[in-house]
This record gives structure tokens, C-alpha cells and sequence, in this order.
């Protein structure tokens, strides 16, 4: 009876607080550039000299959202919200970003946890942790760094984290969710591109996307976020890719151009059009 009562106010009280916690760090840790077009001319594409662009400060966007989460949560009284993360291995870069994760949960209140698993852990282990942590009522969210080692089944291990606990909305249950436009958790880098247009005053709504990418982390969800009826979206969307010809007869029709290909130099100035806003996700420019 306690357990599903904290769920239900899980869902009633919680639902988008990691999705902007997890906004805020994309940003803040400088996954996601920004830079807005808006004073620049066309005539940089015949190599003439380019306006200065007015670049988006997305440090202080994060610690915006940082602050009004800190208020929230402190509102919630006696009831902390709690976060639990899963690492297998000793993955460098994991450890840094699980580091960053962890000054965010300090500093709008939540409580974290880390569970470190061996490098060899067998796949039947692997989903007794994440099991014992969906039936932890500590925890209202629970992340699972990837990648996992080659001999582990990611898609099985995502799968297995509870759909309400699910923040980086990276299950097939969330990710079908999404794309029916239910409510669910988003995965937190595509939902920071998107808190940093409509923050910034670059809202979606009515324009012409076009993302450079087709990620399951990120191209693929925001273009579904992007498409929902609703304020912050509603945005006509292009995806490009690998497969995709005359990338830049499509860049240039683009009112905001997402770029989250991971490949520098993918995007170059001549693919831009002027008055255009430009979201380097990751190192694409």
C-alpha cells in the first residue's frame, strides 16, 4: 500500500522533475551549444564577411531551471525525491558524468545513490539490480549509464527499468509513449535542446526543424517531442541522416537547425541560412 501510494504521487507530483533536472545538466556540463543566426546575413554563403552571432547562454539558463527545482523541491516538505544510478565497469567518462549528475542532485535537494556493478557482471544479475531498485520506494527515478560492456543486452536492461522510474526515458515503453505524445519522462539531452529554444525565446512552435541526426538519445526523440500538439512544439520536422541528399539545400530552409551528429565539421556556415538559430549538440560545427 505504501509503495503504490508513493508511485501515485510519483506520478501526480514528480512527473518532470528529473526531465528538468536532467535538462539542466545537459546544458550546464556543455553537451548542448547554442548560437542564434539572427544578425547574420545570406551573403555569407559567397564567402563575405559574417555579422557576429549572438550566442545563447546556456549556463545560465541551467541554473534558472537549478533554481526554480530547488524551490520546488523544497516545497514538497517531508517527501525527498531520490535518484539511483547504475554503472557497470569503471568507465572514466561515466564517472565524470555520474559526477555531474551528483553536484545537480546536491544542489536542488534530491537524494543519489550509485551502484557500481563488476565489469563481468552476467545479465541475470544485472536485471536482479535494476529490479531491486524499481521496488526500492526510495528512489523515484533510476538511471543506467551506457554503454554497457559488449557481452550485456542493453535494450533488455532499459526495458527492465519500471516505466515510472524510467527519467532518461530511454525504455521502448517511454520511447513509444513519447512518440504517442503520453505523458513520460524524455531523454534529458533532446529535452534540454528544447528547453534552451523556448527559454531563450526561440520557441519551435510553427517553424521549420531540421535535425542533423538520428539517435535514440537524440535525433529521434526531440523530433517526436517537436512534432506533439502542444506550446513549446508544434514545429514542422525534418531528420537527416546518412542516407539523406543535398544536406545543405535542406539546412538552408531551416528556421532552427539541430545538429547532433557528433562529427565535426558536419555543419559548416555556408549551410546556414540568415536569421536562422543554430543548436550544436555535442561537436558538430
Amino acid at each position: 500500500m505504501q509503495h503504490n501510494t508513493i508511485k501515485a504521487t510519483h506520478r501526480r507530483m514528480y512527473h518532470g522533475r528529473f526531465d528538468y533536472a536532467m535538462a539542466a545538466q545537459a546544458v550546464c556540463k556543455g553537451n548542448v551549444r547554442a548560437v542564434s543566426w539572427y544578425n547574420c546575413r545570406p551573403a555569407f554563403a559567397y564567402g563575405r564577411p559574417l555579422m557576429p552571432a549572438t550566442v545563447i547562454d546556456g549556463r545560465a539558463l541551467a541554473s534558472d531551471i537549478y533554481d526554480e527545482l530547488h524551490g520546488r523541491v523544497a516545497a514538497l516538505g517531508g517527501t525527498v525525491p531520490g535518484l539511483a544510478a547504475i554503472v557497470v565497469g569503471d568507465d572514466p567518462a561515466s564517472a565524470s558524468y555520474l559526477k555531474n549528475i551528483a553536484r545537480g542532485c546536491d544542489r536542488v535537494g534530491l537524494v543519489h545513490e550509485v551502484r557500481v556493478l563488476p565489469h563481468d557482471i552476467d545479465q541475470p544479475a544485472l536485471q536482479t539490480a535494476i529490479s531491486s531498485l524499481n521496488a526500492d520506494t526510495r528512489f523515484h527515478g533510476i538511471i543506467l549509464q551506457l554503454p554497457l560492456p559488449e557481452h550485456l543486452d542493453s535494450l533488455a536492461a532499459e526495458s527492465a527499468i519500471s516505466p515510472d522510474k524510467d527519467i532518461d526515458g530511454t525504455s521502448p515503453v517511454s520511447a513509444g509513449r513519447l512518440l504517442l505524445g503520453l505523458e513520460t519522462f524524455f531523454p534529458s539531452t533532446a529535452y534540454g535542446v528544447k528547453e534552451l529554444l523556448v527559454r531563450s525565446g526561440h520557441s519551435p512552435e510553427g517553424r521549420h526543424v531540421v535535425i542533423c541526426g538520428r539517435s535514440n538519445i537524440v535525433g529521434k526523440p526531440l523530433a517526436a517531442m517537436l512534432m506533439q500538439k502542444q506550446p513549446g512544439a508544434n514545429a514542422t520536422v525534418t531528420v537527416c541522416h546518412t542516407g539523406t541528399r543535398d544536406l545543405r539545400e535542406i539546412t538552408l530552409t531551416a528556421d532552427i537547425l539541430v545538429a547532433a551528429v557528433g562529427r565535426p565539421g558536419t555543419i559548416t556556415a555556408d549551410m546556414v541560412r540568415g536569421g536562422a538559430a543554430v543548436v550544436d549538440v555535442g561537436v558538430n560545427m
